[in-house]
């Protein structure tokens, strides 16, 4: 099918957002347990219960698939996180921001990785537009970090030579090398000691607020 037959989801009625939305679903399911390459449309349609032309009335190939998937994964879990992320202007709030993300990783029993390095990893060198749109998504995790180590570092809570937006990368890199160790060694303690090594050192940075200890 040509690319004049994909469809954006604002061109859509609600039932085929719902039809578009369910694909998307499957596909991520699918590509988060068997990889971009071990995943056929053959595979999604199966998974989704449309048909072929469905598919292809919303995706001009797997590629837009693909890329539909990237955002999905990205809305899932920074937008899922970012209530949570808005709160990271606090040592209490960075801690329990580390609880959560070691607590879900207990519960998928370590397994799977993060589903946007996932795709990343299997996608930068051989899509670029994929390669682009993962590093958008990590893009949009990390200035949500930043935003909360800003507001830290604009309130007096981190000391004035402290580069919030140096600690928010590498806070963002320790969770993410965290989790594909984790992921291998089926452990959460690479990504407990890759988190708690970060909020030491933004701790080592923080200076006493006038309403006592963090």
């Amino acid at each position: 099918m040509s690319p004049s037959n994909h469809r954006a989801r604002g061109e859509l009625t609600p039932k085929g957002q719902q039809t578009r939305l369910r694909i998307v679903r499957a596909a991520a399911d699918l590509m988060f347990e068997f990889g971009v390459a071990g995943t056929t449309v053959e595979d999604v349609r199966v998974a989704a219960q449309v048909s072929s032309s469905q598919i292809y009335h919303y995706f001009a190939d797997k590629q837009a698939l693909v890329r539909a998937v990237i955002d999905y994964q990205t809305d899932t879990i920074v937008g899922g996180q970012e209530p949570m992320l808005l709160s990271l202007d606090s040592l209490d709030g960075l801690r329990a921001w580390r609880d959560f993300l070691i607590e879900h990783q207990r519960q998928l029993q370590c397994r799977g990785g993060c589903p946007i390095g996932s795709l990343g990893s299997e996608l930068a060198e051989v899509d670029q537009q994929a390669r682009v749109d993962v590093a958008a998504g990590f893009a949009r995790w990390e200035a949500a970090i930043r935003g909360g180590l800003r507001a830290m570092h604009r309130v007096g809570r981190l000391v004035p030579e402290a580069d919030a937006d140096a600690l928010a990368l590498a806070t963002l890199a320790a969770l993410q090398g965290g989790l594909l160790l984790t992921q291998l060694q089926r452990d959460t303690r690479p990504l407990e000691t890759s988190l708690d090594a970060m909020l030491t050192l933004i701790a080592a940075q923080v200076t006493p607020s006038p309403g006592g200890p963090e």
